[in-house]
């Protein structure tokens, strides 16, 4: 049995920050989270407006002709090419704040999870195989989250804001695909290689 090393001053003031770096985050997804039910009224009404459901001269609908729809119109417009309607670029914008606000928690996490291992590593020198390994399959999670994500999207699989998602996990998903069908219109690979990686890290590092 191995007994715990005397914590340094470095290490407690590290431990310290990680603990203030949590907080953060939690507070920034309490924000997000507001900022999301905000988002979606302005989305509703926006999308009442452009439906004519308010009246067009209605104050509220010249407000939101004047300075919610220019927001949308980048939206509007990959939305018009894909086929879609232009009224429905509203609830793609609710969609494009769920989807950059998801990312934007993934990634700090990320980075406070490499953080607090690269402590835990200085801590335990002999365990930092196991702290390099847990990168490695975060990374690859994360890359199949953003792989999952764009295929919602009229986004080509060679942007090269998407490309790299691929390059990571084509390894793993693509033997996948050729050996589980399709459920419907949906490809359930990247899912089954999500849970053989957390399997796998499950059993490697615990």
């Amino acid at each position: 049995m191995r007994l715990a090393r005397p914590q340094t001053g470095t290490q407690l003031r590290a431990m310290s920050f990680l603990g203030t770096y949590a907080a953060l985050v939690a507070n920034l997804r309490v924000i997000l989270f507001y900022m999301g039910i905000f988002v979606a009224l302005l989305c509703a009404i926006d999308w009442a407006v452009r439906t004519r459901r308010i009246s067009p001269f209605n104050r509220i609908a010249r407000f939101f002709r004047a300075n919610i729809d220019p927001l949308l119109a980048p939206i509007e417009r990959v939305v018009v090419r894909a086929g879609g309607v232009p009224s429905s670029a509203a609830w793609w914008g609710l969609v494009a704040f769920i989807v950059s606000a998801i990312l934007l928690i993934t990634l700090l996490q990320f980075i406070g999870d490499i953080l607090f291992q690269m402590a835990a590593m200085t801590r335990d020198p002999t365990d930092a195989w196991k702290v390099i390994l847990s990168w490695v399959i975060s990374l690859l999670t994360l890359a199949l989250f953003v792989r999952v994500l764009s295929s919602w999207f009229p986004v080509s699989p060679h942007s090269r804001w998407i490309r790299w998602s691929y390059v990571m996990t084509d390894w793993i998903v693509v033997p996948l695909q050729r050996l589980i069908p399709r459920v419907g219109m949906f490809d359930i690979s990247p899912i089954v290689a999500w849970i053989i990686l957390r399997v796998l890290g499950g059993l490697l590092i615990g």
